[in-house]
């Protein structure tokens, strides 16, 4: 049996998330005043991300931080329908014969990015349509296979629902199990919306057959990705249950897609701890109770290295953990409100 090569002890605290980077309409704020709002190019894009995984593969070379790994390993997530997200990591990888042990990458299937590489759309049309069919992973798991091959550590349910069936669909449980026994990959799951933490547990709570044909014999999931950050603190206790459960906690939106750097109680602590927002915004996620490793949604170098600058600041809130739960209890949001 092949084990999944998430069970290493020591895995990157932080990463690069590369939706922003992948495809030329995201809703990150901004993002105009970055790329510009004239047409994005493939070629555009994909000189953008390889100026931001050049600058993290330069800050994990360099990184000295005593408390981790934070950086020390580059980790780059992707998803199918990031739209070329994973040619692009694949090609960067390849180009520079990175050796496949040296660096972390994870991805996700479940969503078929279908916008053409444009912006803007036609009123109503989708960027991505969602399809968690047993049938659709057979599809994603070898297109992801043949752009990230040997890189790839972990694969997830891509934004997993009650609505989807994925939870309770057996097939496809037996074949995520399958793909970790064969291929090596560990197994997560990515949740969103106000309904994530009743979709963590049910998530949790599914078991397939061990490798030995033993009925109930092994757990399905072995990690999670979840929206938290200072304003949206809803999934905290289920991330705390799954953190003791043995799962990998894992981090999206960490600045609420910008919006958290615009709240003044992350301004103002921020001042007075002399760091910039991001990093503190950051920081308030990565000293928390579950663990979590956390991932940057930059698009620039400059704003990968100041995101990667968090872990410090996360260290003086757990030498202070007054502080860190004074700014959580100012920042928070009614979760209804924060999702749109």
């Amino acid at each position: 049996m092949v084990v999944a090569k998430m069970t290493s002890p020591a895995l990157p605290r932080m990463g690069l998330g590369m939706a922003a980077l992948g495809r030329p309409g995201y809703i990150t704020l901004d993002r105009a005043a970055i790329f510009g709002s004239e047409e994005r190019t493939v070629d555009k894009m994909q000189h953008q991300a390889n100026l931001v995984m050049d600058r993290l593969f330069e800050e994990s070379s360099t990184s000295t931080s005593p408390s981790t790994s934070a950086t020390k390993q580059p980790w780059l997530d992707c998803a199918r329908s990031y739209g070329l997200s994973e040619k692009f990591v694949g090609e960067y990888l390849r180009s520079r014969n990175v050796d496949p042990s040296s660096v972390y990458v994870s991805s996700k299937w479940g969503y078929t990015y279908v916008a053409d590489f444009k912006v803007e759309l036609a009123p109503g049309a989708k960027h991505e349509v969602k399809d968690h069919s047993t049938e659709n992973f057979l599809k994603q798991v070898k297109e992801t296979e043949e752009l990230l091959g040997d890189y790839l550590n972990l694969y997830q349910i891509h934004s997993a629902t009650f609505d989807s069936g994925i939870l309770t669909d057996q097939k496809a449980h037996e074949a995520l199990a399958t793909c970790r026994r064969k291929r090596g990959w560990a197994i997560g799951l990515s949740v969103s919306g106000p309904e994530q933490s009743d979709v963590l547990r049910e998530a949790m709570k599914i078991r397939v057959a061990g490798a030995d044909g033993s009925e109930g014999g092994e757990v399905l999931f072995d990690s999670v990705q979840c929206t938290y950050n200072v304003l949206e603190q809803r999934p905290g206790e289920a991330l705390l249950e799954a953190h003791e459960a043995g799962l990998d906690i894992i981090i999206k939106e960490g600045l609420a897609n910008g919006r958290a750097l615009r709240s003044t109680v992350i301004v103002e602590y921020s001042q007075k701890l002399n760091c910039e927002p991001d990093q503190l915004a950051l920081a308030c996620i990565l000293a928390q109770p579950f663990c979590p490793r956390v991932l940057s949604g930059a698009v620039t170098p400059e704003q990968l290295s100041s995101n990667l600058k968090a872990q410090a600041i996360a260290d003086q809130l757990l030498e202070n953990k007054q502080l860190l739960e004074e700014i959580m209890a100012a920042s928070i949001m009614d979760s209804e409100s924060y999702w749109p």
